[in-house]
C-alpha cells in the first residue's frame, strides 16, 4: 500500500514588512540625540535598563506592520543583551512593554503624537509618556509635557515656569527633573541639587575647579618665593 506524504507548512508566528522610513523633520535629530544621550549616560551602569532612540516596538504578534517607533524609550528590569539581539523591541518576547516613552515634535507627526500614539501607549500600558517641542510650543502647544498612566488613562504632571525662564516638570518614574529653556534647550536635572546630570558638563566643571586650584597653588608658591627673595 502506497504511503501518502503530506507536506505540512508551519507558518512563522508573525508576518511583517519593514515599515517605510518616515519623512521626519530633520530638526528632530538634535533634540533626540540630546535626550537619548543624557539617558544613555545616566543608565550606563544599570545593566537591566534598556534605553533606545531607534527601532520599533512590536506589539502585535500576529501583524508585524502594527508597530510603533518612538523617538526615545526606556524599559526597566529587562535582559538588555537579548533585546539588542532582536533588533526591535518585541513585547511578547521581552515580557513587558517599555516603561517610558518620549516623542519629539515634528511638523508631520505632532498631531499623531498627541492623538493616536498617545492612545496606543496608554493602551499598551506605558507608565510615562513625555513630549518635547523644541520650537517652544509651536507644534504641541507647549514646550514640555509629561504624563503618568493612572487607571488606564494619562494624567499630566505639573509643569512649572521658573523665575529665570526654564520650563520644568518632575518625572516620578525616572526621579529626574525635565527642563526646557529657550536659550539653553533641553536638560535633565538632579531633583536634589537642581543641577544638570550631563556628565560632560559635570566633568568640565570639575576640570575647571581642579585647574583653578592648581593655578592658585602655583601663584601661592610664586608669592612665597618672591617673599623669600626679598628677605
Amino acid at each position: 500500500m502506497a504511503t501518502t506524504r503530506v507536506l505540512v507548512r508551519t507558518l512563522p508566528e508573525i508576518f511583517y514588512e519593514d515599515p517605510e522610513p518616515v519623512e521626519d523633520d530633520m530638526l528632530q535629530a538634535r533634540p533626540i540625540h540630546r535626550v537619548a544621550g543624557l539617558l544613555y549616560d545616566h543608565y550606563e551602569d544599570h545593566p537591566n535598563v534598556f534605553v533606545s532612540d531607534g527601532g520599533f516596538i512590536m506589539h502585535n504578534r500576529w501583524n508585524g506592520n502594527d508597530c510603533v517607533s518612538p523617538d526615545c524609550y526606556i524599559a526597566f528590569d529587562v535582559d538588555v543583551a537579548s533585546i539588542e539581539k532582536m533588533g526591535n523591541f518585541w513585547i511578547w518576547r521581552v515580557g513587558k512593554v517599555p516603561d517610558f516613552v518620549m516623542e519629539m515634535a515634528s511638523l508631520i507627526a505632532a498631531a499623531n503624537d498627541m492623538g493616536l500614539k498617545r492612545d496606543l501607549y496608554a493602551r499598551l500600558g506605558v507608565v510615562e509618556y513625555w513630549r518635547l517641542d523644541y520650537t517652544g510650543g509651536d507644534l504641541y502647544g507647549y514646550p514640555l509635557t509629561g504624563e503618568r498612566l493612572v487607571d488606564g488613562a494619562y494624567e499630566p504632571y505639573e509643569v512649572r515656569t521658573e523665575s529665570d525662564g526654564p520650563v520644568t516638570s518632575y518625572s516620578e518614574l525616572l526621579d529626574l527633573i525635565f527642563s526646557w529653556d529657550e536659550s539653553g534647550g533641553f536638560d535633565l536635572l538632579d531633583p536634589v541639587t537642581g543641577r544638570t546630570i550631563d556628565k560632560a558638563v559635570i566633568d568640565r566643571a570639575a576640570r575647571l575647579i581642579t585647574e583653578a586650584g592648581e593655578n592658585a597653588e602655583r601663584e601661592a608658591r610664586l608669592v612665597e618665593r618672591a617673599g623669600e627673595g626679598i628677605g
